[in-house]
């Protein structure tokens, strides 16, 4: 009995009070530095958002994964300065794209088979594809992504890989 219950709780997302606590932590001191009005209502305001935050976290399941997110914050920095190369270099493709005046697109709908293994792995793939202007991720389903390009150049470009195997590299242990 004590190990259904156990299970049951582990697939609700139920966490200790001190993630849920760090969490909490974490939110309120990032909305606190970006914020940058510190009045009462405003105060306010900002301790309900981060209270729902954690509570809507909790309801998706967040706490089964953080572990997995713990061990991935070391390699997060690496991905994301990638990140942020891969998507200024879609901007100006797309910009490109806009100011010539044939609009030479060709409108992609490709299918990825994720390297990544979990849940977390498949979403940081199909977030960092969608961030990326031109490619839009429609879904993901049993570890596939459909995805859409605004180019088939776009569309070889994301077959070759490098975003898959990135986002995969980020869950090694």
């Amino acid at each position: 009995m004590k190990l259904i219950l156990t299970r049951q709780v582990l697939q609700r997302g139920e966490a200790r009070l001190s993630s849920v606590l760090l969490l909490l932590l974490v939110l309120a001191i990032s909305w606190l530095l970006w914020s940058g009005l510190y009045k009462p209502l405003v105060m306010g305001l900002g301790a309900f958002s981060c209270l729902v935050s954690v509570y809507l976290a909790h309801r998706m399941g967040f706490f089964r994964h953080h572990k997995a997110l713990v061990r991935q914050l070391p390699r997060l920095p690496g991905y994301w300065l990638w990140l942020l190369r891969e998507i200024v270099v879609s901007s100006i493709d797309v910009a490109k794209l806009i100011l010539t005046p044939s609009l030479p697109i060709s409108p992609t709908v490709v299918v990825l088979k994720a390297k990544a293994r979990t849940d977390v792995g498949q979403v940081i793939l199909g977030n960092s594809i969608t961030l990326s202007p031109g490619t839009v991720t429609l879904d993901v389903h049993e570890g596939k992504l459909l995805v859409h390009c605004l180019t088939s150049d776009g569309a070889r470009e994301l077959q070759k890989g490098e975003a898959n195997r990135r986002a995969a590299a980020l869950e090694r242990k």
